[in-house]
């Protein structure tokens, strides 16, 4: 039995790993050379730092795994995000490492403007929700600027006209940002712009602008899609700088237009909302001029005409002072006789009071008496400033005690205990919730094991490389196979089956033996 189960499996094709999965690899690929697949993202990650994605397409029934090559993702119009619904143009392909099939993406495209529509306004709730959008948070434009910095393509009509605008009104200095304002790169590039101009300083030889205008023509929800960026409306709301929002006509509307501090409906709008009209504020500023003469010179009038009037009710100086005149000549005539009499009476009373040892002892006497009288108030102001001095010192000492901090540490430890026992009590309450969980899962395995089967009756046929038996087909007369039972395992010899399907022939120097169906015994 065993020679003729050996001659037997010698006739049929073997196959190693490789060739099977190069087989399949090839058949798929012929199949499914050039496929367009509409599903939703899902698992999105990428790119790497290899610059590849990888993610999955997948509908409501099924899924499809993905993968974007580095130089394909340079030539994305937008970025895959996750839950976008997108149509995948490539090809189909499998990976031996893995024994699945997937489909490597050569363009990636929204499924229809209202997925964008639906991704944007994603974007804008979340944005406005955070404040972006508020009116409080946003600048008011400088009204005569002395630099304007425009991000703009270097190419296009958008900057002649900004620039053209601006010599018209106003002529100053304009620093133009080149960046691509189509494409994939246009948010990358137009951030750097932004961040680049609030990174100048004032008085660098480059001055940093007063005023910065985002422009670009119109165009559809495709080609503007680079100024709905996340990342670029943060970086316009961050900007030090104000900004002038001028994307596309003035029916478009894009997240830099919310978020910057003014909009503007067209390129040419932003260059007048930017500047004023030099001749009409040099026509307003010579009209405030002559106001402002005519009114000095009218002014000057009143006050000409206020001075005569007050000097016409005012006294002339002989009448002011004729009456101090008099008082002073009154004076001097008294004067020489008031000094004679001054002289006799300080005569008259030194010759009263002459020094002698008695008088000088009287005065110092006098002077200790008063001198002694000060100390002795000197010293009772200087004790009574203690003695308070010491009644603060001992009620500020009262008030000052331990018991407050004793009572605080008292009240925090009761809280630490509170939230310890709180802690125990949720650790236990989550033990229980997964020994429940590991209970139930452990009783499912039990129900969904192929062992319950083996219990009532059936057997688990197995081939001689362990691999389960599912058909008669699968069998070669004289196979070796393995019985598995509820209690145990048993070899068998298949003595008929079916014939073996073949992937592709090889050359064999023997024939063929014609399977017949039967049993196992």
């Amino acid at each position: 039995m065993s020679e003729a189960a050996t001659e037997s499996r010698s006739n049929a094709t073997e196959y190693t790993v490789s060739e099977i999965s190069g087989a399949l690899k090839r058949t798929v690929e012929d199949a499914f050379g050039n496929v367009r697949v509409r599903g939703e993202i899902s698992g999105y990650r990428g790119p790497h730092s290899s610059g590849h994605a990888y993610f999955a397409l997948k509908d409501d029934r099924a899924r499809i795994e993905a993968v974007v090559w580095k130089t394909t993702m340079a030539r994305l119009k937008f970025r895959p995000e996750e839950g976008m619904e997108v149509i995948a143009s490539g090809r189909l392909t499998t990976y031996p490492g893995k024994s699945n099939y997937q489909i490597v993406i050569d363009n990636l495209e929204p499924a229809g403007a209202g997925a964008l529509m639906a991704l944007l306004e994603e974007r804008k709730r979340r944005l406005q929700a955070e404040g972006l959008f508020d009116a409080g948070r946003k600048r008011r434009l400088p009204f005569m600027p002395r630099v304007i910095g425009v991000i703009t393509s270097p190419t296009g009509s958008v900057i002649r006209d900004i620039i053209h605008r601006i010599k018209d009104r106003f002529p100053l200095t304009v620093l133009v940002w080149p960046v691509r304002v189509q494409g994939d790169t246009t948010a990358k590039e137009v951030t750097a712009a932004v961040n680049g101009f609030n990174a100048l300083t004032w008085d660098g030889a480059i001055r940093q602008p007063d005023l910065l205008i985002a422009a670009r023509g119109g165009g559809s929800l495709e080609d503007l899609w680079g100024f709905n960026d996340e990342g670029l409306a943060r970086a316009v709301a961050a900007s030090r700088i104000p900004i002038i929002s001028a994307v596309g006509h003035e029916t478009d509307w894009t997240l830099v237009d919310f978020v910057a501090d003014m909009r503007a409906p067209t390129p040419t709008g932003a260059a007048e909302m930017a500047v004023p009209v030099k001749a009409e504020l040099e026509a307003t500023l010579a009209n405030l001029g002559a106001r402002l003469s005519a009114c000095t010179s009218r002014h000057l009038d009143r006050k000409r005409q206020a001075v005569r009037a007050a000097a016409r009710a005012l006294p002339s100086p002989d009448q002011l002072l004729a009456l101090p005149r008099r008082r002073f000549d009154e004076a001097t005539s008294r004067l020489g006789r008031g000094l004679t009499v001054s002289i006799e009476r300080k005569r008259a009373r030194l010759e009263r009071q002459r020094l002698t040892p008695a008088t000088l002892s009287r005065r110092l006497n006098e002077t200790r008496r008063l001198t002694g009288r000060d100390i002795a108030r000197a010293r009772a102001a200087f004790f009574a400033i203690v003695r308070q001095g010491r009644a603060r010192f001992q009620r500020n000492s009262a008030r000052l005690s331990p018991a407050p901090i004793v009572r605080r540490q008292k009240l925090q430890a009761d809280t630490l205990a509170g939230l310890t026992r709180r802690q125990e009590q949720a650790m236990a309450r989550r033990l229980d919730r997964l020994r429940a969980a590991l209970t139930q899962a452990d009783r499912l395995l039990t129900t969904l094991s192929h062992k319950a089967v083996l219990a009532r009756g059936f057997a688990l046929v197995k081939d001689a490389d362990g691999t389960v038996v599912k058909r008669v087909a699968e069998l070669a007369p004289g196979a070796a196979l393995q019985l598995e039972f509820a209690d145990g395992s048993a070899e068998a010899i298949a003595t008929s089956g079916g014939a073996r399907p073949k992937l592709a022939a090889k050359p064999s120097g023997k024939a063929k033996e014609p399977g017949n169906q039967g049993s196992l015994f």
